[in-house]
């Protein structure tokens, strides 16, 4: 969808090159979003993990960190600016 707006971009494969956890709390920051605003709660691992949502801040992020799958996706950043693309149009509201 970007590629037919002409829209550059650079596409990060989370589970090769996943997210620190500090890298984790900026997108959060961005998105004016807490953990559990942004937590798959259908994935494999939360289940395997026993989470409920219920964890704090700080443990959902180590949790998203070390489980890359846990974060809903895709995430688009310019600048300061960050949207959960879902739908994906959503996306274009960074242009």
């Amino acid at each position: 969808m970007l590629d037919q707006h002409g829209i550059a971009y650079r596409y990060r494969e989370y589970t090769i090159e996943t997210l620190s956890e500090t890298e984790i709390r900026d997108v959060l920051r961005k998105l004016n979003a807490t953990p559990v605003d942004v937590l798959r709660k259908r994935d494999p691992a939360y289940r395997r993990l026993g989470l409920t949502g219920e964890e704090s801040d700080a443990e959902l992020i180590g949790l998203m960190a070390a489980n890359p799958t846990l974060v809903e996706r895709p995430i688009g950043m310019a600048g300061e600016r960050a949207v959960v693309g879902r739908p994906p149009e959503k996306l274009l509201d960074l242009v």
